[in-house]
């Protein structure tokens, strides 16, 4: 009995080791992970790039072409990671097409939620982060409608019937 237990365990100790050092791939792929940036909040004296998932990314590079959009000044999260109102604007601002990221200054949580300012002036009211595509998409579509020329807002909580008001404001010129 004992010797057939020592077979067997010899068996399976010669099995793994012709895998291990004979058949199993020993090529290594590397992966690498690049944060999204999505804007950029100011602490004091510095900007700091915010990654799409809401992480602070403090090593990266602060891109000047197409510049990011600024989120209001405050304070550096603990743990590095923005939460509530500030993860929203950059939810919103994550989802931006991107032939209209050239044209985002800021963001800012209004009254009636995250709010993207546009560097012509134009406000696009989200409300919250729920459907940020669809909204960016209806945004686009007032955007570019030939028959608008000058507003000063578009309403998109309802992303199937978006709203526009004003005429304080011309639209951004193509680049």
């Amino acid at each position: 009995m004992n010797r057939r237990v020592a077979v067997v365990a010899l068996v399976v100790v010669a099995v793994a080791a012709v895998y291990w050092l004979l058949i199993r791939d020993k090529t290594v792929t590397p992966t690498v992970f690049s944060p999204r940036p999505a804007a950029l909040l100011e602490t004091g004296e510095d900007e700091v790039v915010v990654s799409a998932d809401g992480a602070l990314v403090r090593w990266f590079p602060v891109p000047t072409d197409p510049p990011l959009p600024n989120l209001p000044p405050a304070e550096p999260p603990k743990g590095g990671r923005l939460k509530g109102p500030m993860l929203e604007q950059v939810r919103v601002l994550a989802a931006a097409p991107g032939a209209l990221r050239p044209y985002l200054e800021r963001s800012f949580y209004g009254e009636t939620g995250v709010d993207v300012v546009l560097t012509s002036g134009i406000e696009l009211r989200f409300g919250d982060d729920t459907q940020a595509d669809r909204k960016w998409k209806a945004a686009a579509a007032v955007l570019s409608d030939p028959t608008v020329t000058t507003l000063d807002y578009v309403d998109l909580h309802a992303p199937s019937r978006p709203a526009i008001g004003g005429s304080g404001h011309t639209l951004p010129s193509l680049p």
